[in-house]
């Protein structure tokens, strides 16, 4: 019987032939993520692509809408020279039920923190400065009306799974009293185009030095702040085996200043430390959230959103599961905490 690589590889093979699409190898790459598998196509032509096949939707989208999803992330972000070009979509199949996306190959080496976070602070800023399209041409990405405001409401969606995670009663606190910190409302919430997504371990570096930013499905219209927040906090920046790094906090204002240089504008410390906590709150009530649904069976169906460890590499779930238990502990919780209440004087 066909290992489950094998089996991607034929229906990778079948859907590329149906679509005429040639080259020369297909080579799986490490299974290193939760949402994707991902082929290296080694074209004929040398401009080599990239099968990015999903396990599931992390927007919860069915096939077709996750496809198109992701297809207009890669087509808004590209314009900006730091992400990869999106060369053809896969629909879903009998061989290939979730489909799959074809884009530009990035060859580049893991991020390494501090040095390369100049580099990301441009690749981002490439990203906030693109136009910002009329409100009907936004769709199919999110673009709520108060930007600020859909966020909290996810934070506090997805605490809801504090209940299940079969935490302490202590640490289950913790995050209520941060739950509690966010303000109602911000005073400089513009928004600009997002990754939602940009943890050091999502870039690549190119020899030139431009940072590239490769994975990219959760796209939307929101607040700059939080693409900042998940490149540099403690949860963002030790989640990559590949990328670990602990900033301190010299390393943190730096960065952000350096993005704020680039785009030549200056934002609200309190929106960008708000940002910042919000994001923080979003990532400890996702390990919730996995805490309590990894132990589940995959879904046969293959709908939407599975974080089934069924799908991933079991050396992958130990990963995770090691980040998750640590983001959920208490010292974490109070040293993320301090550097919050440290960046709000000093930045």
């Amino acid at each position: 019987m066909p290992t489950q690589t094998e089996a991607r590889l034929t229906a990778l093979a079948s859907e590329l032939e149906r679509a005429e699409i040639t080259y020369r190898e297909l080579a799986p790459m490490a299974d290193t993520g939760l949402a994707h598998d991902h082929v290296w196509i080694h074209r004929n032509a040398g401009d080599d692509w990239v099968a990015r096949l999903p396990k599931q939707s992390q927007m919860n989208l069915p096939p077709d809408e996750n496809l198109a999803y992701q297809a207009a992330c890669y087509q808004r972000t590209s314009p900006g020279g730091h992400t990869p070009t999106l060369h053809g979509i896969l629909p879903p199949s009998e061989s290939l039920p979730r489909g799959g996306l074809l884009v530009e190959a990035i060859h580049g080496r893991m991020a390494t923190l501090p040095e390369d976070l100049p580099a990301i602070a441009r690749a981002l800023a490439s990203l906030h400065a693109r136009p910002l399209p009329s409100i009907e041409a936004r769709q199919p990405l999110l673009a709520p009306d108060d930007p600020w405001q859909a966020m909290v409401n996810e934070v506090h969606h997805q605490s809801s799974w504090l209940s299940d995670a079969q935490l302490s009663r202590k640490v289950t606190q913790r995050i209520r009293q941060e739950l509690d910190l966010l303000p109602p409302r911000l005073s400089d919430a513009k928004p600009t185009l997002i990754s939602f997504d940009t943890h050091p371990g999502n870039f690549l570096i190119q020899d030139d030095g431009r940072a590239i930013l490769v994975d990219l499905e959760k796209c939307r219209y929101s607040l700059p702040g939080i693409d900042l927040a998940h490149t540099s906090l403690y949860t963002s920046t030790t989640w990559d085996i590949s990328s670990q790094a602990v900033l301190s906090l010299g390393d943190v204002i730096d960065f952000y200043r350096h993005w704020q240089d680039t785009l030549g504008i200056t934002v609200d410390t309190d929106t960008l430390v708000a940002c910042r906590r919000a994001t923080w709150l979003w990532s400890l009530t996702w390990c919730t959230k996995w805490r309590a649904q990894h132990i589940n069976a995959r879904d046969a169906q293959q709908r939407g959103e599975d974080w089934s460890a069924e799908l991933t590499d079991p050396a992958v779930i130990e990963h995770v599961r090691d980040r998750v238990e640590h983001y959920l502990s208490l010292p974490v919780i109070d040293h993320v905490h301090s550097e919050l209440q440290c960046l709000q004087a000093s930045l």
